[in-house]
């Protein structure tokens, strides 16, 4: 007979995550691998100092995701962080050690092996829509890459550029194109990031990180051009595996 303190608990905390992928994902997960003593549950925080409850209740939380808007607000809670994700700034997965809680960063994870499964090489630049905590992870990703990148705000600070600049001589230039706002994500279904698409051709790339719908219309745009496309579903598929590794070393 299985005891109560066998089961593990897990979850995610964000701020309206009723779609949450994770909650499902895991859900499929434990069922497939017959973990039946894993449990995972959303819980959506009004304010993230609602959190210090989930972290020092009695309730021994094994490992948690953490989504928007809460991915930098985490981190004052924490212990420690690691390097990756002290140098993102941003945390999504947080385990329980002996040492308290850590943050890491498994987005940049998910979204270098997402890209690496469908380029043959790294290119040489790329543009980064948003300028967010997950904008920081793929910065990173693109760092370790030696790959130049420029990012676009609507309102740029020094360093980036406005979506009004990018043109015909940008676009010849830079192949690969990553979406990080929320522009798109469902219901808001009717949104795109403002790009001049008719300019897009074959050699672009448009990696969007949302994943709920699996075409938001930025993608849509893109692929009526001729670009290839590619969503943020592999990616969240990487960055929850390598979170259940890091809640079981």
């Amino acid at each position: 007979m299985t005891k109560k303190e066998d089961f593990r608990q897990f979850g995610l905390i964000g701020r309206n995550i009723d779609y949450s992928f994770s909650r499902r994902y895991f859900a499929e997960k434990f069922e497939r691998e017959q973990l039946p003593n894993c449990r995972y549950d959303n819980f959506d925080l009004k304010e993230i100092d609602q959190v210090t409850a989930i972290l020092n209740g009695a309730q021994k939380i094994a490992g948690l995701n953490v989504t928007i808007p809460y991915k930098k607000a985490i981190i004052p809670f924490l212990d420690h962080i690691s390097p990756e994700a002290k140098q993102i700034n941003a945390v999504n997965t947080i385990c329980r050690r002996n040492e308290g809680w850590v943050g890491y960063n498994t987005d940049c994870y998910g979204f270098e092996r997402s890209l690496e499964a469908i380029l043959p090489q790294w290119p040489e630049k790329a543009l980064i829509l948003g300028t967010g905590g997950a904008a920081a992870a793929v910065k990173f990703v693109l760092d370790q890459h030696q790959v130049a990148h420029t990012s676009v705000s609507r309102s740029p600070s020094e360093g980036e550029i406005h979506y009004d600049d990018i043109n015909a001589e940008v676009l010849d230039t830079t192949f690969l194109i990553i979406n990080t706002t929320p522009l798109g994500t469902f219901p808001n279904t009717d949104v795109a990031p403002s790009l001049p698409y008719g300019l897009l051709r074959p050699k672009h790339l448009l990696f969007d990180l949302i994943y709920n719908p699996a075409e938001t219309l930025f993608l849509k745009k893109g692929k009526e051009n001729g670009a290839q496309i590619l969503n943020g579903s592999q990616m969240l598929v990487f960055q929850a595996e390598k979170a259940w590794e890091l809640w079981n070393l």
